[in-house]
């Protein structure tokens, strides 16, 4: 049966004990899809699509990715990183053209690639509104490289922003990294963080993306269980 293998950064990835309760959208996305269908998750914390290729990352991707199997590419949080070189990509030019390498990647092993854009943070501006658009510029570049190499895109920007303007700003707390002192390691204890991801958050984001499968119809819906959303 095919397999999704996945590349991206630390909304994706899967995480140990180290970094508990961050929890990763494919180290949970197994409970929507059919058993049959394996997942190989090599997304990495802080990578963007230009780290993630310089370090060879893409390599045992291309090495075991076979006919019939998926590519979710799922970027943003770290290429608009414009403090940092080694991550960085400016939107317009070199990110697109790193998709592209991606994309490549899948059809070259005649298998799907599929362009998904990064989860929103975490940012609100009043109790029922967000601080869209963080990712703006990337979303669209991605919209334009789906469309200009004919490739499927789910909007999980879009998505998830309509998810966090639905539960407010007190409940997405349940969403994300915030941890109150008395519940969690003593390490993590008081930590807030609106990007990364607790359990609750990831499921519910990989609903979003179960539900750009079904939309998407055909051999994209056919990953998912049975009369699933």
């Amino acid at each position: 049966m095919a397999t999704i293998y996945w590349a991206g950064d630390s909304t994706v990835q899967y995480n140990s004990i180290k970094t508990y309760p961050q929890t990763g959208i494919g180290q949970v996305f197994n409970l929507f899809i059919k058993p049959e269908i394996k997942i190989s998750n090599h997304a990495k914390n802080g990578r963007s699509t230009k780290s993630f290729i310089d370090e060879s990352r893409l390599v045992p991707i291309y090495d075991n990715i076979s006919e019939g199997d998926f590519l979710f590419i799922q970027f943003g949080h770290n290429d608009e990183k414009k403090d940092d070189p080694a991550r960085y990509t400016e939107p317009f030019s070199e990110f697109m053209v790193n998709l592209e390498k991606f994309v490549n990647v899948a059809r070259d092993k005649k298998a799907y690639p599929v362009i998904i854009t990064p989860v929103e943070r975490r940012n609100f501006i009043d109790p029922s509104l967000t601080a869209a658009f963080d990712h703006s510029e990337y979303v669209e570049a991605m919209k334009q490289t789906a469309k200009k190499l004919d490739v499927p895109l789910i909007d999980l920007n879009a998505m998830s922003r309509a998810e966090l303007q639905r539960i407010g700003a007190e409940a997405s707390k349940d969403w994300y990294m915030h941890l109150p002192a008395g519940k969690y390691p003593y390490h993590m204890e008081g930590l807030t963080d609106n990007t990364h991801l607790k359990y609750a958050g990831a499921v519910a984001y990989a609903g979003c993306i179960a539900r750009g499968l079904k939309e998407l119809g055909g051999i994209y819906e056919e990953l998912l269980l049975e009369d699933l959303i």
